[in-house]
């Protein structure tokens, strides 16, 4: 199921990498630092309401679709959670609205934060159904609504944007983006809860498991977004918006790749757990930590080694300067997280332990907040850069040891260290080839690097990538022979 989805969901995420990239050439150049700055403030603010409001409900139908029985318990799943929804978009609505009213910002402004507030219980919808398809294996379905949804918000986006909107056009396009999916995907998802009620206890439970993943969530926004408010207050929102550049493409870069994994990991994991135990999860979850350490490894150095002629390429020539400078941190930073949420958090999530996920979550924001007040006004970005670093590291140890209390997952040293000897031969041939900047830079460098990491990644089978390839090279004979 793990290696179906991996391949299952590599368009959307190409398309997800395509697009993060595509937004950040297109609206750095298209809008002034000050009004990037203004919507990466927004866009923490809209994350975070989503994560507080709507999150647990997409948890709640990724975890227990498996565990609901065929027939009555399946339809009061569905019943449960898009009354639910339903229920919780009647008070987000108003009161969403009350507080835009109420915020002293420029009316265009305020009327993209309404539109992207708005645009959080349509997305929820959309995404319960995105979560129900990915669970029953339907991989193509899922990752067809993600890439519409996906490419729908950047076209509109950069429309606005053309159109003389600044800092509202992305906004605009995060809210209307899912409302053109809910027609086709809704009405369906509906009636598969249809002659069920809404169970108070189910919903109860649903929440008790669900709701302290989003609040972790909530924290990890807080752990990524601290640094570009207190960035504003010392700084401005200039500053805001050549970190928010920076930041965007060491992090776009790794989570895309991680999403992918974790999209086909979880429920494989969770499948692993539920139809084959303890010992059928352990060779899962090392099959898949040595994937993420094959991929994410190389993957965090190479972004790091190409920082500035990445910058030349994909940053406005007002944000690229001081943006290059964040981004082999936060490749790092991301890296970091990736391996925390991807796969040492699933022991949570696995266990039916969420509360502690909270507890694990809430001791690098606690950490980010105090490190950015003390390295930020000294510092400046790089400071930010530096706190967001060391929190990411100080969350994935929180984790690592809250964990294994609660459902041991297996560590994959063998992998980590043939995977970490390939990837630092890669960055030694990558770091001597000249600094000849912009296009051409960056893909002399990549292309060395990844053709020195697979040839380094064979000769050591790292992650066992040698026994894999010559499987499916003998598989390819067989099936000549036989045609």
């Amino acid at each position: 199921m793990f290696w179906r989805g991996v391949w299952g969901y590599l368009p959307a995420n190409v398309v997800q990498g395509v697009v993060g990239f595509l937004a950040i050439v297109l609206f750095t150049r298209l809008m002034s630092p000050e009004e990037f700055g203004r919507y990466a403030l927004a866009f923490s603010v809209f994350t975070l309401a989503h994560v507080a409001v709507f999150t647990w409900l997409e948890a709640a139908m990724a975890r227990f679709w498996a565990a609901s029985k065929p027939g009555a318990d399946l339809q009061g799943h569905f019943a449960g959670l898009y009354r639910t929804a339903l229920l919780l978009t009647a008070a987000f609505v108003p009161l969403a609205l009350l507080a835009v009213w109420l915020w002293p910002a420029d009316p265009l402004f305020r009327i993209a934060v309404a539109v992207g507030l708005m645009g959080c219980p349509v997305r929820c919808l959309v995404k319960l159904a995105q979560e129900r398809l990915r669970a029953e294996g339907e991989v193509s379905k899922s990752a067809g609504i993600d890439m519409t949804v996906t490419a729908a918000g950047l076209l509109i986006g950069v429309g606005f944007a053309l159109g003389g909107a600044g800092g509202a056009a992305p906004l605009l396009g995060l809210g209307l983006g899912p409302l053109l999916v809910l027609p086709f995907v809704f009405p369906g998802e509906w009636r598969r809860g249809r002659g069920a009620r809404l169970d108070p206890t189910r919903m109860r439970a649903y929440a008790a498991y669900g709701y302290p993943i989003a609040a972790s969530l909530a924290l990890t926004v807080v752990l990524a977004s601290t640094d570009r408010f207190l960035l504003a207050v010392f700084l401005d929102e200039a500053a805001v918006g050549a970190y928010h550049a920076g930041y965007s493409i060491a992090n776009r870069t790794l989570d895309v790749l991680f999403l992918w994994l974790g999209t086909a990991g979880q429920p494989a994991l969770v499948m692993a757990l539920e139809r084959g135990g303890r010992d059928r999860l352990t060779t899962a979850a090392r099959e898949q930590l040595s994937t993420f350490l094959l991929i994410g490894l190389p993957a965090a150095a190479g972004v790091a080694l190409v920082a500035r002629p990445l910058a030349q390429v994909l940053i406005g020539e007002d944000l690229r300067a001081d943006a290059v400078t964040v981004t082999p941190w936060i490749a790092l930073s991301a890296l970091l997280y990736g391996l925390t949420a991807y796969y040492f958090g699933q022991a949570f999530t696995l266990g039916r332990k969420t509360t502690a996920l909270l507890g694990a979550m809430a001791i690098p924001a606690l950490f980010n907040v105090v490190l950015n007040l003390i390295l930020v006004p000294r510092f400046g970005l790089i400071g930010a850069a530096w706190a967001t670093t060391a929190s990411f590291g100080i969350g994935l140890v929180a984790t690592l040891a809250l964990g294994r209390r609660v459902l041991p997952l297996p560590m994959a040293w063998e992998s980590l260290a043939r995977c970490g000897l390939a990837t630092a031969g890669m960055a030694v041939v990558v770091a001597a080839l000249p600094a000849i900047g912009g296009f051409p830079e960056l893909i002399l460098k990549a292309g060395a690097g990844g053709a020195v990491y697979a040839a380094l990644a064979l000769t050591l089978n790292a992650a066992g990538v040698r026994d894999v390839a010559l499987s499916l090279i003998e598989r390819r004979k067989r099936a000549r022979a036989t045609a």
